[in-house]
């Protein structure tokens, strides 16, 4: 028990000690991101008063909602549209990580949306940053999405009795290893958590492991995503357009591409390559690395749609994923041919593009292997098997129909988790807000 409680004091000591090298970090990723640049002030708990005020309302606590960055921003939306379906007068405050997730946020629940909710970044894990933005903002609850332990942020929101819940939680192996090499820090910190809504049983058996309380298996919110039909036709009018079998690298990340290109070889005439890379700062250098070996590219930000003769087109936009994938034929899901443990793979099976696993998925094991025997997805042991079966997908006209369909029927089935959550949410929020 002792060595338990000593463990904060440890990470916090550790914290301190690191408090210079994270400006160093954040000047070195705003060297391809400048908008690391702003806000700075916000990492430290101080926000302006101005931007506080706006979207909230003085007589009324917000409802406070976490996200890290644009995956978990996404995640969030079914949500957020729930509670402003149940409480229209809440207001909401929104925090993330990053400056793509911020940029998310705005987008898809800022001003414009209709939503107006308060969007800022959340405070770095110190104690008295952590009081600053708590004392500020005075929320209600707090939802943390996906899995994220920010050990003095929950343990404040536990002394000021503000309940905050892990919600949408997952755990892969990988990341419970990892966690166990500070078991003593967990053990002190999770039980202070109101509640934790895991994904699937085994999520909920690791969290338990890892020393969290009160879990509850709750299902994975992200099957309740709406899609955007605006988007779904945009993609059908570019399959229109293209008139080619069309293959999509989606959410790549460092090294896929690269890879993917190996294993396919000489393009066909036939065939259209799209690539969108996770990260936007990855942008300029896929770009280079397409052209240098020798193919034809043009930019998403250069393209307006109409019929072109280039081999690969790079995707490098935000907020389109939905129509690449209703404009693909077959996609391959990034981040799954290395040892990445993938991308979210629900967004495309939703739209019904055929699926293609590369070996790594551990941060999305369940829904991957409950997507490969629905048929709505296929995995292979290595990037040369995916890039081969890619091909012969592409020529199998019925088998990739087979495969669409089978994946709008495995996305529809595993609906309602948006539902049980709110449901458990009113515990703390009540059935409406005064």
């Amino acid at each position: 028990m002792l060595l338990d409680r000593a463990s904060l004091l440890i990470y916090r000591l550790v914290l301190w000690l690191a408090f210079p090298l994270i400006w160093l970090y954040l000047l070195k990723r705003s060297r391809k991101q400048p908008e690391y640049r702003l806000h700075w002030t916000e990492r430290l708990g101080y926000f302006n008063q101005k931007h506080i005020a706006y979207g909230l309302q003085s007589d009324t606590r917000p409802i406070w909602l976490h996200a890290v960055s644009v995956g978990e921003m996404r995640a969030l939306h079914p949500i957020v549209l729930a509670l402003r379906e149940r409480y229209p007068q809440a207001p909401l405050l929104l925090t993330c990580m990053t400056p793509t997730g911020r940029a998310t946020a705005h987008e898809l629940y800022g001003e414009q949306s209709g939503i107006n909710a308060c969007i800022v970044f959340l405070p770095y894990d110190y104690p008295s940053a952590i009081r600053r933005f708590l004392h500020t903002f005075k929320p209600r609850l707090g939802v943390i999405i996906d899995t994220e332990i920010w050990p003095n942020c929950i343990a404040e929101c536990h002394r000021q009795q503000i309940p905050l819940v892990l919600a949408n939680a997952r755990l892969s192996q990988k990341s419970l290893n990892g966690y166990l090499k500070v078991a003593p820090l967990m053990r002190v910190v999770l039980p202070q958590l109101a509640a934790v809504y895991a994904q699937s049983g085994q999520d909920a058996e690791r969290l338990t492991q890892l020393g969290a309380q009160q879990v509850q298996v709750m299902g994975n919110v992200k099957f309740d995503s709406r899609l955007d039909p605006a988007l779904i036709a945009r993609g059908k009018d570019w399959k229109t357009a293209l008139k080619r079998k069309i293959l999509l690298l989606a959410s790549s990340r460092d090294g896929e591409e690269a890879l993917l290109l190996q294993h396919l070889g000489v393009l066909p005439a036939e065939l259209l390559l799209i690539i969108v890379p996770r990260h936007p700062q990855r942008f300029d250098v896929v770009a280079e690395l397409i052209s240098a070996r020798g193919l034809t590219l043009i930019r998403r930000s250069q393209w307006a749609g109409e019929a072109m003769s280039a081999q690969v087109l790079l995707g490098d936009s935000m907020g389109e994923m939905a129509a690449w994938f209703s404009a693909a034929d077959v996609t391959i899901m990034g981040g799954s041919l290395l040892k990445f443990g993938s991308q979210n793979l629900i967004e495309a099976a939703a739209c019904g593009s055929p699926i293609l696993l590369g070996p790594s998925t551990f941060n999305f094991a369940q829904a991957s292997s409950e997507a490969i025997a629905a048929g709505a997805a296929w995995q292979g042991d290595d990037a040369a098997a995916v890039g081969q079966q890619a091909l012969q997908l592409l020529n199998d006209d019925v088998r990739r129909e087979q495969m669409g369909q089978a994946g709008i029927v495995f996305s529809q089935a595993h609906r309602g988790a948006t539902a049980r959550l709110l449901d458990e949410l009113a515990l703390y929020l009540g059935e409406r807000l005064d």
